[in-house]
């Protein structure tokens, strides 16, 4: 069961295993045999309606379980048969749900838009099996599409309350915060460096990534915009780096650029 948009998640493949979320009734995950397609297993202990954020892999006190926010909030799953291990109503709203949940060290931050905010959650082992404990609940985060990355103890990404922040993982601080540089937009790191992406002009910055502030190693913008029709979107496509280039997208159209640095010069 899936609302307005349709699906969007990137479906997650974990050995002979694909796992996705069609939402609904018969259970919110389900794991496909990545050869044949076949239904392995459904969650069918929970039974939220799909969002459009992508799930992620976490080994939590050697459980393998699978967590992905849904449109009741954040979950997760037995890697094994879809038994729902823990469940947290953090950084929902009744909108749309679309960033990807980042998992380190036991914890899981969210975060999503339309004024929802972050979140931390702490897993916590207890005689029934894991039980999801909130560290911090803020709007320093309120990430509609753009996606975060965490490098080190430390959480970047465009915030619509904000600008770009770098907020500090554990406690929510918020580290620093930029809004004139660069417009809303994506982002992803590669070798010390975030690859910052303009949904509007597909200007792309590179800024080091520190919580020392907002340091910019260069910019540029693609050559060519989209012919086709965006209705009411921007460039919502994220930035890719890939054994030495950038790809980038608009809609019809891909950039493709060297990034590496040859022989160390």
């Amino acid at each position: 069961m899936m609302s307005g948009w349709g699906y969007t998640e990137s479906p997650l493949v974990d050995g002979d295993k694909v796992i996705c979320s069609p939402g609904g009734s018969q259970g919110t995950l389900a794991a496909l045999d990545k050869k044949t397609g076949a239904v392995i297993w459904r969650s069918r202990g929970l039974t939220d309606a799909a969002a459009y954020s992508s799930m992620i892999v976490a080994d939590v006190g050697g459980n393998r379980q699978y967590i992905q926010m849904t449109s009741a909030g954040v979950v997760g799953v037995a890697a094994r048969d879809g038994r729902p291990l823990w469940h947290s109503d953090e950084a929902t709203n009744t909108t749309a749900i679309i960033p990807t949940p980042v998992f380190h060290d036991r914890y899981v931050y969210v975060t999503s838009g339309y004024h929802a905010g972050c979140a931390l959650i702490k897993l916590v082992s207890n005689s029934q099996g894991l039980r999801a404990e909130t560290v911090y609940s803020n709007k320093t985060m309120v990430n509609q599409h753009g996606g975060v990355v965490r490098v080190g103890e430390y959480v970047y990404g465009y915030s619509d309350s904000e600008g770009w922040v770098c907020q500090e993982f554990k406690t929510g601080r918020r580290m620093w915060a930029e809004m004139r540089k660069l417009g809303k937009g994506s982002l992803t790191f590669a070798d010390g460096h975030l690859y910052c992406y303009s949904e509007r002009d597909g200007t792309v910055v590179l800024i080091k990534a520190t919580p020392a502030g907002w340091h910019e190693t260069g910019r540029f913008t693609i050559p060519l915009h989209t012919s086709q029709p965006r209705k009411s979107g921007q460039i919502w496509t994220h930035p890719v780096v890939a054994n030495g280039r950038l790809y980038l997208r608009d809609q019809d159209l891909i950039y493709c650029y060297e990034i590496s640095v040859p022989n160390g010069d």
